[in-house]
């Protein structure tokens, strides 16, 4: 009998979850992963993504419906992986917050280890006893990835002069943020390389200032989250398989979880 045939290209609808940090490609500059998952509920990743780069008009946000056309990745074998069609990009409804539990509760799973077994290369856990903290990082650190981000801008071969603002070099956060936590009784720790909680300090600190902005984020996502609900995406690491890396920290509330029962 034949083998199954791969289908190699299409087009897919899914539920944005998760925007990782921006990170710097080889050849392609300033690229962002991102993972949602589709109406069936089968998790998807897309990457790379040259988000800031993109027409406002393709731009999208967590909870955000987005159509698109892909293809297989050669260089990504994550059967989760696609390589996105970044002109097709079509951002649609934003799902509403009380269906988004009943949505997701069949892909949660208790540890990144049964994952694993599931051969899944991204996945949902509710943390237990989480901790949210922060490392100021050094100057030297800022000023290395400051010049890394410019550099990643002059490599896209951009005329500036008609870009906004955001369009220049990525200002780095002067912060890294971390989650301690627990799933069935191990400990874990990861740097959260969520993106919208760096971008949530940096709103927050134009608007009161760095120190009212740490605390305002302990708040949110070190209290609040953690009372009402919260689960984190998890993805593995493209080169290192067995590495499971923070990319996203959704608000799930666990009491509309639990009013479906």
């Amino acid at each position: 009998m034949p083998a199954e045939s791969i289908q190699k290209s299409g087009t897919e609808r899914v539920l944005i979850l998760a925007k990782a940090l921006p990170h710097l490609g080889k050849s392609q500059g300033e690229l962002v992963c991102c993972a949602g998952v589709t109406e069936e509920g089968t998790w998807r990743r897309q990457y790379p993504v040259r988000f800031r780069f993109m027409q406002d008009d393709k731009k999208f946000k967590r909870w955000q419906w987005v159509s698109y056309e892909w293809k297989l990745p050669q260089n990504d074998k994550r059967t989760e992986s696609r390589r996105i069609n970044e002109e097709t990009v079509f951002p649609e409804k934003e799902m509403k917050s009380q269906h988004r539990a009943a949505f997701l509760q069949p892909l949660l799973v208790a540890t990144t280890s049964e994952a694993e077994k599931r051969q899944q290369s991204l996945t949902l856990i509710r943390p237990e006893k989480p901790v949210f903290s922060w490392i100021k990082k050094s100057q030297e650190q800022i000023a290395s990835e400051r010049t890394a981000y410019a550099n990643a801008v002059k490599q896209l071969e951009l005329d500036l002069s008609g870009f906004s603002e955001e369009k220049r070099a990525l200002d780095p956060c002067p912060y890294e943020f971390h989650y301690q936590y627990t799933t069935r009784g191990q400990s874990h720790s990861h740097q959260c390389l969520d993106w919208e909680t760096s971008a949530t300090f940096y709103n927050w600190k134009n608007k009161y200032g760095e120190e009212k902005a740490l605390t305002e984020l302990k708040r949110i996502f070190g209290e609040k989250y953690p009372a009402e609900g919260m689960a984190f995406v998890m993805g593995t690491h493209s080169r290192h398989p067995k590495t499971w890396l923070l990319i996203g920290v959704l608000k799930l509330n666990q009491s509309d979880q639990l009013s479906l029962f």
